[in-house]
This record gives structure tokens, sequence and C-alpha cells, in this order.
């Protein structure tokens, strides 16, 4: 079984989740798990006028994803920092690219969920998840969320992420909040239960 974390990430918190939803995954026994993110489509200039580029180093030896390699994978995890309720225009492009998939028919049952990065806590992390899970959808996926088996998302004895649509973390408005350990344990759960679902769907 072969499981895709997808993400984009601008400061550096999608792609701190993207890692533990991918620790989560691996704890699946035969799943090979792979991290790639989606190709940067905004210009280098402005990209160090919002202080990005220096972030981005972080995780600038992640691979980038190819369309055709979206046929490999069992379970596909898309992670993404929210832009106005929505997902970024980076993510929103390359799947804009998979038509040719779509037409195929090529990741219908294959199993999908989404995380979210958003600044504030109630800056689009639902609507953002619902958008990837629509173009999820789409394509044919079968979803997966974050259940409230996870009982992180039931406290509120601090701010956090954490919702039944998926993973997610606070940013804050200068990107100062890094995920919490209880975000980062949120991911972890998810990982983990995508890929024990797509295992028993993948029983022949």
């Amino acid at each position: 079984m072969k499981t895709l974390v997808l993400f984009y990430s601008t400061y550096g918190h999608a792609y701190k989740l993207a890692e533990a939803v991918a620790e989560g995954a691996r704890q699946v026994a035969d799943n090979e798990v792979l991290v790639k993110r989606v190709p940067e489509t905004l210009p280098k200039e402005l990209l160090d006028q919002i202080g990005a580029t220096e972030a981005q180093k972080a995780f600038g030896h992640v691979p980038v994803v190819t369309v055709d390699e979206l046929k490999e994978y069992d379970a596909i995890v898309v992670g993404v920092p929210t832009r106005y309720g929505n997902m970024c225009g980076q993510m929103q492009a390359f799947w804009d690219s998979t038509g040719g998939l779509w037409a195929q028919g090529a990741l219908v049952g294959k199993v999908g969920g989404a995380f979210v990065s958003t600044a504030t806590q109630h800056g689009g992390q639902e609507t953002t998840i619902r958008a990837v899970h629509t173009m999820l959808l789409h394509h044919g996926f079968v979803l997966v969320g974050l259940p409230y088996a996870w009982q992180g998302q039931m406290g509120h004895h601090e701010v956090t992420g954490g919702t039944p649509y998926g993973a997610s973390t606070v940013a804050g408005g200068q990107g100062e909040r890094q995920p919490s350990a209880n975000e980062l344990e949120g991911a972890v759960f998810q990982g983990r239960h995508t890929a024990e679902i797509a295992k028993k769907l993948a029983v022949k």
C-alpha cells in the first residue's frame, strides 16, 4: 500500500502537519508513505517580500509531485493554508491540471482527506477542508476525516485547531504560532486512521 501526504506551505505550518500525518500513516504496517509538495506559483520577488523565502528552506528538500504519479497511491491526504476560506492557489492550480486523470476515472475509489493551517481560529478551517473535500469527491475519492474518537478536539483548555473534517492548526496573524502538541497529535491520528481505512479497502 502507498500513501501520499501532499501539501503546500508558505511559512512551514502545513508542512509540520504534513510530517505528523505521515508519522501516523507510517504506523500502519506495509504502508509506504511519501511526503511531497505541489509546485510554487508565486514569483521569488513576492516570496521575498512576504518573508516566505527563508521559511521555505526548511522544506525545500521535499520533492515536487507530478500529476501522473497520483495513480500510484491508495490514499492521498492534502494539506493547505487557507486563503479567504478556500484552498490556496498553488494547490488549486495543481489539481486544475488533473483533468486527464478525472476523464479516465483514474483516482476513483482512492482514500482521501485534508488538513489545514489558518491565521485565526475562525479563519476558514472547516470551509477550506470542505473545499478540498469537494475537489476530492469530484475525482471519486472516499473521504476520511478526523473522528471524535480523537478526544483532543473536545477540549477547550487552550486555543487549538482540530475539526471532524480534518486536522488543523492556528498559525497567528504573522505566522508566529507553531503547531501545538495537541494539533500535531490530531494530525498523527488522522494519518493513521486514513491509512487503516485505505488498507481495509485495499484487501482483495
